[in-house]
């Protein structure tokens, strides 16, 4: 019943695409979305020693300029695209840019610390609509046999923000003030609306797609059970840097019980946030699992990394961000090849080369002497960064391709939370592995053989990572290229 509805959809979506200058434009704007949300994400780090003296406040206090921004994103993701769904992604992913810009300004302009706190998690709050629905209107803007190519664009985008926050940062706030980091959002922002608005296909009426539960409404209960339960997992994770106190085991037993609330809840919603029945897809399930485990790994990269170039190659801080910057510039320069490559041969099997690459990396990291020194890092970097650009536009690609379009939305929201969840548990328990691995309880002054054994055994783990994601890869291929059953529903 559905089919005739969704070719004809399928033609609509072609008949648009034919129109290449708009389609670029609308590419563009998402693209510039997708930047401006990863750049939200690092540039302030780079600021918190200054806004430590700014506004005379402790480490623990600044801190929250970082958590309360990744907080919101993190809460809301899946929430605010399953509204995309229900009430039109155009229109909601203006508003998301609106208050992106707006809280930018706000943060900019912030008279006292808590203040700054809270622009900052509305400005979350707008990153997470740009997040979910940069992803979701991909299907709205391209044909099928592009969808590689697309999420490659936007990988890359989220590479360039993430790279591009640090040194930026900098350089403004040598320059000018902190204040720089937030306002330099508002003409990018306004650049975003405007293409968005002008470029991007209007909203079309979702009520004759889709089975009646669907269209009922909005899961209140299921969106702030959802919320909770996420923030208590997040707050346990990133408080106290990863130590498992008291605090810590409480929020991670709240956030166990909220999750067994949650399914209770959905199981009987009328109009679920999210259809459990969607797990039984083998291609979602595992492409959520998969992203989540290589999230975990790739953050590794962050938390080790520096540590290993500083105090056991003995690199100073300069060298050490220049080192920590091919990462994300490699994965800038690969993402739409990776994309085009993900069209080409197909995106399940890129997935796996994709995780054969980011386990290579992880294997070299795992062996490397220190003799082999920066070239031996860099070397293993780029290949870790190569293998992950492949994964993450093909895993993309391959969950994004064939849902139901009123699902776009959510299951986009769910595919960026189960990446933001990779990272934030990455920060914590590899961090927890590196410093059980170096045999001390303060890295910053371990010895630089104890910090490289340290290394070496940390990646030993994320490769082990690394051979369960693809256990995951093979078996979900397996499910998917079975021969149909009498029975099977397309």
């Amino acid at each position: 019943m559905l089919k005739p509805i969704i070719a004809e959809r399928n033609e609509a979506v072609a008949e648009y695409a034919e129109r290449t200058p708009a389609v670029r434009w609308a590419l563009a704007s998402l693209a510039l979305s997708m930047l401006l949300s990863s750049l939200g994400t690092s540039i302030a780090n780079v600021g918190l020693p200054t806004l430590a003296q700014a506004f005379n406040a402790s480490f623990q206090e600044v801190q929250w300029i970082v958590l309360a921004y990744l907080l919101a994103i993190t809460t809301l993701i899946v929430s605010v695209g399953r509204l995309g769904d229900i009430t039109g992604r155009r229109r909601l992913l203006l508003a998301g840019i609106f208050l992106f810009t707006v809280a930018s300004v706000l943060c900019g302009v912030a008279p006292t610390l808590w203040l700054l706190i809270a622009a900052r998690a509305a400005q979350g709050l707008g990153a997470a609509v740009m997040m979910a629905l940069t992803l979701a209107f991909v299907g709205e803007t391209v044909p099928k046999a592009k969808t590689g190519s697309a999420m490659g664009l936007l990988a890359t985008m989220s590479a360039i923000g993430t790279a591009l926050g640090p040194s930026l940062g900098g350089v403004l706030i040598s320059g000018l003030s902190w204040r720089a980091i937030f306002l330099i959002n508002l003409p990018l922002g306004l650049l975003a609306f405007l293409l968005a608005q002008r470029y991007l296909p209007a909203d079309r009426q979702m009520s004759k797609i889709g089975p009646k539960t669907d269209r009922m409404g909005f899961d209140t209960v299921g969106t702030l059970l959802l919320a909770l339960t996420l923030a208590a997992y997040a707050l346990a994770m990133t408080m106290g840097r990863g130590s498992l106190g008291l605090l810590n085991m409480a929020l991670l037993l709240a956030a166990v019980f909220g999750t067994g609330l949650f399914v209770f809840a959905e199981a009987r919603s009328a109009s679920p946030l999210i259809r459990l029945a969607m797990f039984r897809d083998p291609a979602l399930s595992a492409g959520l699992a998969m992203s989540m485990l290589v999230s975990t790994v790739m953050m590794a990269t962050l938390v080790v990394g520096p540590f290993y170039l500083s105090l056991a190659l003995g690199l100073d801080a300069a060298v050490v961000g220049l080192v920590l910057s091919v990462g994300p510039l490699v994965a800038a320069l690969t993402g739409v090849p990776a994309g085009r490559i993900a069209d080409r041969f197909g995106a399940q099997r890129m997935t796996v080369v994709g995780l054969i690459g980011l386990a290579a990396g992880c294997f070299l990291l795992s062996m490397m002497p220190t003799t082999f020194g920066i070239p031996g890092y860099i070397a293993s970097l780029a290949v870790i960064t190569i293998g992950y650009a492949l994964f993450q536009t093909a895993n993309n690609t391959a969950v994004m391709t064939d849902i139901r379009p009123d699902q776009r939305g959510v299951i986009s929201g769910m595919l960026s939370l189960s990446r933001n969840l990779g990272l934030i548990t990455g920060a914590s328990v590899m961090g927890a592995v590196f410093a059980l691995a170096s045999a001390t309880t303060d890295t910053t002054t371990a010895h630089p053989e104890a910090v490289a054994i340290g290394m070496r055994i940390t990646f030993a783990v994320a490769a082990m990572l690394i051979a369960v994601a693809l256990a995951i890869a093979m078996g979900s291929r397996a499910l998917t290229t079975r021969p149909s059953l009498p029975g099977d529903v397309s």
